[in-house]
């Protein structure tokens, strides 16, 4: 770096162009938004054929380029006010030293050198000529020492001033052209392929690219408001009120993961940073599995004798790839089920859905809503129980889909949002898993947090009327986490519950009345599980919420087995639904039933 290119460096044009970027990468969202859940929503809401499902699949593949687009776009933004802020620093440092040098008496060099003037120290006869220094950026101890030693003994007083100024000329221009040095392959990285098709490989080169600059503009980062050190959802939400619309952008940009996992954020901005974290895993996931070798013939015949045997290959393929491939075939199937629930807004009036929470670590993480929480007049919060995965998220999703609908026609022309919450790592075996507690009791903190951030991210005056839903062992960690903590709803909904670790309903932190529950004939994992997760107390040991003794109100379940309480046109579902609307007057309990069929 040169003196002349750090003088004439203008931050402000690097910045301009940051905004540029971004301004580009606001509305490519838009556009986005605009095809996903105008166009194509209206589409499907009206339209059938082969005609209207072809234009669809063009305009997804178009929906594919304007999120791309978006993600390039942030990361450029980024990079350059990251580039602006690294040269602007180097660029201030200059530019003092050389006002205090022009104050000094001192002259610079176009090769950052400093002549200084003739003078003589005080008490000296005669006058010493003046000089030229050329400065180091020093920093030992030994160089530095025998400096300030020169500089004392010389004759002439402005050498010792004049030395000071070159060392801070030649620390700005090193310090920039470290920036420009560190920045040069960053910037010139963000290049995307010309075709019109967004790939696996471009994500994953823009993941890389997420990774690269986050890394570079540590330094800009630092200046930005850290995310409070776990931090309260209300305090999450003071904090990201308190970022410039910049500073969020930048953020959203170069940590899409950490953003969309902060409860108290507003459900869009969660959103937003959460399909990034989506596109980009889905396409490392796919990368890797189509790397992985083809799987070899598995079964050979054994020329000696009639039998069938597992081959060699076989076996050392199965011992290398063969769980990695189910584990990555597994975890697609569920991102693609996220994506079907996305392709899905508007059949039936369906409403936009946000990815309120992904990872694709370990068995998963999902929390996806059926319309905006932040503004929904009912809010249910459902979760899922053993077995549940980012590979079986489908079956979930669809759930809250159906308690959607049956929600929304009985809402009173209120608004619902429905929200599938896979926060925690659920038991994977029914025999070795489920009959621990442990997965509830470490799950439950995260689930009041959730369920105190959809306070903190309210964006309208009112108060949202909200239910718990459990199933199986999710109802496990709804009671976990009443008894932990206060569980932020107005009813709970259990369904096929094996205990939730309390033995009354009062002790599940919602008013007398609003807790509700389902056991449907053939269920048996309520008397299975209550020996691992009844609650407990001298009036009767080893309560579920089926026992009367609990004090839950019964509804009428007429559906049958442990997996089939969401069943559309059930009135197990219809009771579910009315609950979520705030009708639960209106719900049919089992006591009713009976005595209405005692009357007939």
């Amino acid at each position: 770096m040169d003196l002349a290119t750090l003088s004439a460096f203008k931050p402000a044009q690097y910045e301009e162009a940051a905004d540029s970027y971004r301004a580009t990468g606001d509305m490519a969202r838009a556009a986005k938004d605009t095809v996903d859940n105008q166009i194509c929503a209206g589409m499907r809401n009206r339209l059938r054929g082969e005609a209207a499902g072809a234009a669809l699949q063009q305009l997804r593949e178009l929906s594919k380029n304007f999120h791309y687009v978006q993600a390039e776009c942030g990361i450029v933004s980024t990079a350059l006010n990251g580039f602006a802020f690294d040269m602007a620093l180097a660029k201030r440092k200059l530019d003092a030293a050389l006002e205090d040098a022009r104050a000094g008496g001192c002259g610079v060099n176009a090769d950052g050198s400093v002549s200084y003037p003739t003078g003589r120290k005080l008490g000296d006869t005669e006058l010493t000529e003046g000089g030229t220094v050329t400065g180091s950026t020093g920093g030992s101890p030994v160089p530095d020492a025998l400096e300030r030693q020169a500089a004392s003994i010389h004759p002439n007083p402005h050498y010792g001033a004049a030395l000071g100024y070159a060392n801070r000329i030649a620390e700005a221009l090193e310090e920039g052209g470290d920036a420009d040095a560190k920045w040069a392959p960053r910037l010139r990285a963000l290049t995307a392929d010309d075709d019109p098709v967004v790939s696996a490989r471009d994500w994953a080169d823009a993941k890389s690219d997420t990774g690269g600059v986050r890394r570079a503009a540590d330094t800009y980062l630092d200046t930005i408001a850290a995310r409070p050190d776990n931090g309260t959802p209300e305090e999450n939400a003071e904090w990201w009120k308190s970022l410039t619309q910049e500073q969020r952008a930048d953020l959203l940009a170069v940590d899409p993961g950490a953003i969309g996992a902060t409860n108290g954020l507003p459900s869009d901005i969660r959103d937003e940073a959460n399909r990034m974290v989506l596109a980009e895993t889905r396409a490392a996931y796919r990368l890797e599995l189509d790397a992985i070798p083809k799987e070899p013939v598995k079964y050979a015949l054994n020329p000696g004798y009639p039998a069938v045997l597992i081959t060699p290959d076989w076996q050392e393929w199965r011992e290398k790839h063969g769980d990695r491939k189910a584990r990555l075939e597994g975890a697609l199937k569920g991102m693609d089920a996220i994506q079907a629930r996305f392709d899905s807004t508007g059949r039936k009036g369906l409403p936009e859905a946000y990815l309120l929470g992904f990872s694709g670590e370990g068995n998963g993480r999902v929390i996806i809503a059926n319309g905006n929480p932040d503004t929904a007049d009912h809010q249910a919060v459902y979760v899922p129980g053993t077995t549940s995965s980012l590979a079986g998220i489908g079956g979930d999703i669809n759930r809250m889909v159906n308690v959607w609908r049956v929600a929304e026609d009985e809402a009173d022309g209120g608004s619902v949002s429905t929200i599938t919450w896979l926060g925690y790592d659920a038991p994977q075996s029914i025999v070795k898993d489920s009959p621990f507690s442990h997965y509830a009791n470490d799950g439950a903190p995260a689930y009041n947090s959730f369920l105190d951030g959809l306070d903190a991210s309210r964006s309208v005056a009112s108060d949202a009327h909200r239910t718990a839903i459990g199933h199986s062992y999710g109802t496990t960690l709804i009671g976990s986490a009443a008894r932990q903590g206060d569980l932020n709803v107005d009813d709970v909904i259990l369904a096929g519950s094996p205990g939730v670790q309390v033995s009354k309903a009062e002790k599940m932190d919602v008013p007398i009345g609003h807790v509700w529950n389902q056991e449907a004939d053939g269920d048996v994992v309520p008397d299975v599980g209550r020996y691992g997760h009844g609650g407990i107390d001298w009036d009767g040991p080893w309560t579920v919420p089926s026992d009367e003794r609990f004090g839950a109100n019964q509804m009428t379940t007429d559906t049958e087995g442990h997996s089939d309480y969401w069943k559309e046109d059930t009135e197990s579902l219809l009771n579910q639904g009315l609950v979520v609307a705030g009708h639960g007057d209106e719900v049919t309990l089992q006591e009713r039933r009976k005595a209405w069929e005692r009357g007939r």
